[in-house]
């Protein structure tokens, strides 16, 4: 079955197309929809099935892989993560915002997710509509940059081209307009000096 393509809007999204795009999600569905950053895949952190088919879609083993979650705000971390004073600091001065921050999960973080690592890449994007999209959901959604390599810029930052590629991978393309070309910034927090894992759209310089 093709997947859907949907128009999401910066703002003034209606509750029917929040509701609608949340039960995709809680239907093990597959989403592509544009982040602060680039466009991406994801889904419900409870559904071991859709988790499943990223990591087809992806040709990677979970229990072998860091994936992030897209928390709805910073209360939500403690969720799923351990978050010292001196980290939450961090956290909240430059969340939302283009960045992934590594952190210690906690036990409600699914097995599957964590096997041998026991850390969780935790974003909080500075893009309302999929922060009202997982607020609705109650819980994290699994986040994942899709390909770039060896691809035009065109097939991963217009929305169009995206749906061409996936229509029969994924549920549901959001159609957020034109994604930008630079993953998240990755910073991880686990030690006692937080260390740049990967430079990204977010600026590091205070981390380095």
């Amino acid at each position: 079955m093709a997947a859907q393509y949907l128009k999401l809007y910066d703002k003034n999204n209606s509750q029917e197309i929040i509701d609608s795009i949340v039960r995709v999600l809680q239907k093990n569905g597959l989403i592509i929809y544009r982040t602060d950053t680039m466009y991406a895949l994801g889904c419900s952190i409870l559904s071991q099935q859709a988790i499943n088919r990223i990591c087809e879609i992806k040709q990677i083993k979970a229990n072998k892989n860091r994936f992030s979650f897209i928390c709805h705000d910073l209360s939500s971390i403690s969720n799923f993560a351990k978050v010292s004073d001196a980290n939450f600091k961090i956290l909240k001065h430059y969340l939302p915002g283009p960045y992934t921050f590594v952190l210690p999960a906690s036990s409600k973080v699914p097995s599957v997710l964590i096997q041998g690592k026991k850390t969780v890449g935790i974003r909080i994007p500075d893009y309302m509509p999929i922060l009202e999209i997982v607020s609705e959901l109650g819980h994290p959604l699994l986040t994942t940059t899709i390909k770039q390599i060896d691809l035009l810029v065109e097939d991963y930052t217009d929305p169009s081209l995206i749906f061409d590629q996936y229509e029969n991978q994924v549920d549901l393309v959001l159609d957020g307009g034109v994604g930008g070309i630079l993953p998240s910034s990755v910073v991880d927090l686990t030690q006692d000096d937080p260390e740049v894992i990967r430079e990204g759209a977010g600026d590091c310089t205070d981390f380095q």
